[in-house]
């Protein structure tokens, strides 16, 4: 009879971007992606701040648009530890969220507390996106032993977690009664 132990699979939960090239060009692929899509969070979130009424919504935009461009230099400062070129690769994801987000602007009448929480609903799927990638990114830096990198990843990952526990506490807080108060 086999030895049960000796018969399991044997994961190695380290490697290095040289073992596994594969694997670090993903991360690599990932990182870009998310570097466009905070970029083009930088030119869309004013749009969004502008087309809200509540200022507690404002000010929660205008906040993580702060943070978005500090994530850029994070971004372009990790490309740098890598000794790779800073390059964009277009986040399709991220376009449709963003235009979803234009589309709940174009649907809901300026002033309304209807369109706040719209703003606020786009909003979140923005984070959520973010914080999906984020996590992915900061496994795979892990994994690759890029344990700076991954630092570097969860300071925007803790970020992004609260702009949605922000703005998740602003729609609790009479936005959405207010909504549903609208004629």
């Amino acid at each position: 009879m086999k030895n049960e132990t000796n018969s399991q699979p044997k994961f190695k939960t380290k490697t290095s971007t040289m073992a596994e090239p594969a694997l670090y060009e993903l991360f690599l692929d990932c990182l870009r992606d998310i570097y466009w899509a905070e970029n083009h969070l930088v030119k869309n979130l004013p749009k969004m701040s502008q087309a809200a009424s509540s200022k507690q919504l404002v000010t929660a935009i205008e906040q993580h648009l702060a943070q978005t461009v500090e994530q850029v230099s994070r971004l372009e400062k990790i490309f740098g530890l890598l000794d790779q070129k800073t390059i964009a690769k277009k986040c399709d994801a991220m376009e449709g969220i963003t235009k979803e987000g234009e589309g709940v602007i174009e649907s809901t009448d300026a002033g309304t507390a209807t369109r706040d929480v719209g703003i606020i609903l786009s909003s979140q799927k923005v984070e959520h996106y973010e914080i999906a990638s984020y996590l992915g990114l900061i496994q795979l830096a892990t994994t690759l032993g890029l344990e700076e990198v991954a630092g570097i990843l969860e300071e925007s990952l803790a970020e992004e977690q609260a702009s949605d526990q922000l703005l998740a506490s602003i729609a609790e807080n009479d936005i959405a009664y207010q909504a549903s108060q609208e004629a």
